[in-house]
């Protein structure tokens, strides 16, 4: 080989040497800025790589860590980790993304992301094993704290669910206490409320959860400085020793719990306010251990408070609608009993009066006795309707169907009715009813209802005119006899005037050829 050549070789084999050496350095550069952990062990788990990213998530110096077993970094509930890695290592497989624990120098624990890789020798044989990690605990509080928040939504959606849809109080108070002393983690727990009966006195009831009610016979809270904030509706009182608490034991007789108490320690008390301001009362939890109750239990009791003032308003609301609509089933079974005790004495009185005028007219003509015996039956007939319709406003329609009722039928319906709806008032309507019942009886017994074919329209209307509301009603008789004006007035006639007497009231007769006509006027006011 000639000089020049055996120098060309070696620069040529010095360039590939530092050509490797180089891309060494460069990995090792890398491995060692990397912000993951990049940590080498062999198969039996001693550690021989360690970067600055390892460093600086574990705590370990190199020079502590080299050569130290990996189990050092793990837990030691969770050192079964290591034997099935390196099972699978063994096999050549190599396991991505695996999440677990691992600890740190000074003990605590942090949560990562592990991706171990066989390292192969030139034959292909596992002979160590390269571990990358990667730090995600920002992440696992992250998913904790969404996880949290959803099961606290869920609850408060449980807990909303199942106050809402009773409106029973006792039940209510009770469900609450049940589920608040269960979700705080208290030992017992009790909620005192205010109450008004159907008297409208106030007094307070109490419910117990956690504990029998006899172990609960000191008497209501009293307006001590421990509770008095509560009932006041100032704000949560949360204590992690309330024994300890600057505003214990300050309240004669006992100056803090009277023995037998329950043992309280740990103390929660949360006001139930209503959306009014109204405190309905308070939530109260305790613990025979200190340090039972935390931020997230204040607020988690304080949500359940808060539904609870809805769903507690929605009894009330409910019990008072309950207690209204009972007080109106009272009214009216006795304004029906009155109706119905009325109606039995006016019809005693007519058949009294009925009486007396058959014993006065013994004497008189037949046909008097029967006209008087018939206003009797329409005034009767009158009152009968008026206690159906409580005595109260009544349509003239059904006056006038009711009062020439039994002279249709004898006349073969020869009425024709049409008028306007409108109500008018019970006197209004014992007067329309009588003068309508005198003009059929004439009607029958001179008029158009005499004859086979006469006919009767009674029609009605409400005209604008100064003066207020007045009913407006025309009897119009053809088909009879002719008439003619009276020599003198009947009774009939007279107690029609009688009837309608009084300002913007009264009644028209035009005795036409063809058949009387009647323009009656009623003030509807």
């Amino acid at each position: 080989m000639a000089a020049n050549d055996a120098t060309h070789v070696d620069a040529e084999h010095g360039l590939k040497k530092r050509g490797a050496l180089g891309a060494a350095d460069r990995l090792s550069a890398i491995i060692e800025s990397s912000d993951d952990v990049i940590i080498g062990k062999t198969l039996d788990g001693i550690i021989t790589d360690w970067n600055a990213g390892a460093e600086r998530v574990f705590g370990y110096a190199p020079e502590e860590i080299m050569g130290a077993s990996i189990l050092t970094l793990i837990p030691q509930d969770r050192r079964a980790e290591e034997d099935e890695i390196i099972a699978r290592l063994k096999n050549g497989e190599r396991i991505s993304d695996f999440e677990t624990l691992r600890q740190r120098k000074d003990g605590s624990l942090i949560h990562i992301s592990l991706t171990v890789s066989p390292i192969r020798s030139a034959d292909g044989m596992v002979i160590n094993a390269s571990q990358t990690a990667r730090d995600i605990t920002a992440r696992k509080q992250t998913e904790t704290l969404l996880a949290q928040q959803s099961e606290r939504l869920q609850t408060l959606y449980r807990v909303a669910s199942e106050i809402s849809r009773d409106l029973d109080l006792d039940r209510i108070v009770q469900s609450v206490t049940d589920i608040g002393t269960e979700l705080s983690g208290a030992k017992f727990g009790a909620f005192f409320y205010n109450v008004t009966n159907a008297a409208g006195e106030s007094y307070q009831l109490y419910t117990l959860s956690g504990a029998a009610r006899e172990a609960f016979n000191f008497g209501m809270p009293r307006n001590t400085a421990v509770f008095a904030p509560t009932f006041a509706g100032e704000g949560v009182i949360r204590s992690d020793d309330i024994r300890t608490d600057p505003r214990y034991g300050h309240s004669a007789p006992h100056y803090g719990m009277p023995p037998g108490h329950l043992p309280v320690v740990s103390y929660l008390a949360v006001p139930v306010t209503s959306v009014s301001g109204e405190v309905l009362g308070g939530l109260f939890f305790a613990h025979d251990e200190p340090g039972k109750f935390t931020a997230d239990t204040e607020n988690l009791v304080s949500a359940i408070a808060a539904q609870t003032a809805v769903a507690m308003d929605n009894a009330r609301l409910h019990k008072a609608a309950q207690q209204e609509i009972e007080q109106r089933r009272r009214a009216e079974e006795s304004k029906e009993l009155l109706l119905h005790e009325l109606k039995h004495r006016v019809k005693n009185t007519l058949a009294t009066i009925q009486a007396v005028a058959m014993q006065t007219f013994r004497q008189a003509p037949r046909s008097e006795l029967k006209a008087f015996d018939a206003r009797l039956f329409a005034l009767s007939e009158a009152h009968d309707l008026l206690t159906q319709r409580d005595w109260k406003m009544v349509d003239v329609t059904h006056i006038v169907q009711r009062a020439v009722a039994p002279f249709a039928a004898e006349a073969d319906r020869r009425f024709e009715i049409n008028g306007c709806e409108v109500q008018i008032s019970s006197d209004r309507a014992l007067q329309l009813a009588m003068v309508l019942h005198e003009l059929a009886t004439n009607a029958v017994k001179y008029g158009a209802l005499s004859t086979p074919t006469g006919t009767v329209k009674i029609e009605w209307e409400l005209p604008e005119q100064a003066g207020g509301p007045r009913l407006e009603l025309r009897w119009t008789e053809t088909g009879g006899p002719a008439t003619s004006p009276p020599a003198r007035k009947g009774f009939g006639s007279r107690m029609i005037a009688r009837a309608l007497r009084g300002e913007g009231n009264g009644a028209e007769f035009d005795f036409r050829p063809e058949g009387l006509y009647v323009c009656l006027r009623l003030s509807l006011t």
